[in-house]
């Protein structure tokens, strides 16, 4: 059975048996809190347990490394839509130690596209239309400047209200330690 199998059998179960039930809340957020977070497995549950949430209580954002890489890319736009649409009042950025895209080198990820089959031509296309990959797909050396980027990048946000703080955290994929890296208070 595939892997989407697996879990379309298993949803049926959970559904027939109300296992949900459990879950129900609300579209708002009960801390008022959006977490932008990075989508590394072992945060998955850890990252609300070591922070004390439950189902319910803020809104999290995930993508790689807790990067916000653009003012009016996606990520921008679900922080505005959190605080505008959805009652968040504080922001936090919560990056981690160990991150992939610490050790993300763009020049490795290309060799891996290639043997997957992206052509030659098609990254001509690419940079002939004005995207840089290897800027693009580069990490970042320090989790702790990372983070205080982005929560600047959130911070001078033109369409975000000043009175909304934008906190920066690091958590230890392995314990659940926070280290505050930026207080927005």
């Amino acid at each position: 059975m595939s892997l989407l199998q697996d879990i379309l059998v298993y949803n049926e179960e959970f559904v027939r048996e109300e296992k949900y039930e459990k879950f129900i809340t609300t579209k708002f957020p009960n801390k008022k809190m959006v977490i932008l977070t990075c989508m590394d497995t072992r945060l998955l549950e850890l990252l609300p347990q070591a922070l004390n949430l439950a189902n319910g209580d803020v809104k999290i954002i995930k993508n790689a490394g807790a990067v916000v890489v653009h003012p009016f890319g996606s990520i921008m736009r679900s922080i505005l839509v959190a605080v505008y649409e959805l009652q968040a009042d504080e922001v936090v950025v919560i990056g981690h130690h160990d991150c992939g895209m610490s050790a993300l080198h763009s020049d490795s990820m290309m060799e891996k596209m290639k043997e997957r089959g992206i052509s030659d031509e098609t990254f001509a296309t690419l940079k002939h239309s004005g995207i840089n990959l290897e800027k693009w797909l580069k990490g970042f050396n320090s989790v702790s400047e990372s983070v205080a980027h982005s929560v600047d990048m959130i911070k001078k946000h033109p369409l975000l209200p000043n009175d909304v703080p934008v906190h920066g955290l690091v958590i230890d994929p392995k314990t659940g330690k926070l280290d505050l890296v930026v207080d927005g208070y």
